[in-house]
């Protein structure tokens, strides 16, 4: 049983400097981090209010696992879209999508020329019980799990009044920033650039004065190995925390180049897919600086 939990917060030094870091990622070892808040509400929903859950996305998503691991708590169907994976991941046995896999999700592959269109019908005929939760798990439903959040940063009652938290869709740093507007929020695009990030928040709601979005020195490519955040990586492991290889060291960058003054890091969970993230950094060029 997945437990609704507080979540701590740790202090840590980094280059000289004073962070907080709230700690969702030890919320639960599948279910963690921004993807426990953005379903937040479904894990408190009872379990025959829905039979199946249906989502799509890439196949080293976090909010994949999380939702695995909701439905395998919950009894409820999982199926999952993509497009055609390769056969080395397929029968990996480490990442999000082993761990997804063994959880009980079911996966459909589309070929890509279709993918598209049939996620675009993927809400036309729904059976009552069925419930999509879009890519990321940005869905309008995520706002109640940022408010829960909220009211945990006012009880942590931190001297600091900026947060940061990395961005795919931007749902948690937007809903954040919605949820306390008395602090600023600071974020970075991790998936496409910042006119993509801007877009997706849009389609949710207006973009608030207090969410600050630093725009990255150069051009990242999602899940692509870089040695500058392995670097950081190991920074981050020296202090005592280990973060997600995805998402956080893009943020950490922008923090430690872009700002000066004490923040609050959310932590956003998504540890259990460095094991295969490692793997994609060590057939690179970068076996070196993995010692």
């Amino acid at each position: 049983m997945i437990k609704i939990q507080d979540s701590p917060v740790s202090k840590i030094t980094l280059d000289s400097r004073d962070f907080y870091v709230k700690r969702d990622d030890l919320v639960d070892k599948y279910l963690a981090g921004n993807k426990y808040r953005k379903l937040y509400a479904l894990l408190q929903a009872p379990s025959s209010s829905l039979n199946k859950i249906i989502s799509y996305g890439g196949t080293q998503s976090n909010a994949m696992l999380a939702i695995a691991a909701m439905c395998k708590d919950k009894g409820w169907e999982f199926v999952y879209y993509t497009k055609p994976i390769n056969q080395t991941q397929k029968y990996d046995n480490c990442g999000n999508y082993f761990h997804s896999i063994r959880l009980g999700m079911k996966h459909i592959e589309i070929k890509e020329e279709f993918y598209k269109n049939y996620i675009a019908s993927l809400r036309g005929n729904l059976q009552d019980k069925t419930f999509i939760i879009d890519q990321g798990g940005a869905v309008l439903e995520a706002q109640e799990g940022l408010e829960v959040l909220a009211e945990e940063i006012r009880k942590d009652n931190l001297e600091s009044k900026s947060l940061a938290t990395p961005s795919g869709t931007g749902t948690t740093a937007l809903y954040l920033a919605l949820s306390l507007p008395e602090y600023k929020v600071y974020t970075t695009p991790c998936v496409g650039d910042v006119d993509y990030l801007k877009k997706q928040m849009n389609a949710l709601h207006k973009i608030p004065d207090n969410l600050i979005i630093l725009e990255p020195e150069k051009k990242y490519h999602f899940a692509k190995p870089y040695l500058e955040f392995l670097e950081i990586q190991k920074k981050l492991l020296s202090v005592g925390i280990e973060f997600d290889l995805l998402y956080a060291p893009a943020m950490w960058k922008a923090l430690l180049e872009q700002t000066d003054e004490e923040i609050v890091y959310i932590h956003s969970g998504g540890v259990t897919g460095n094991e295969s993230m490692l793997k994609r950094y060590k057939r690179k060029v970068f076996r070196g600086a993995l010692k």
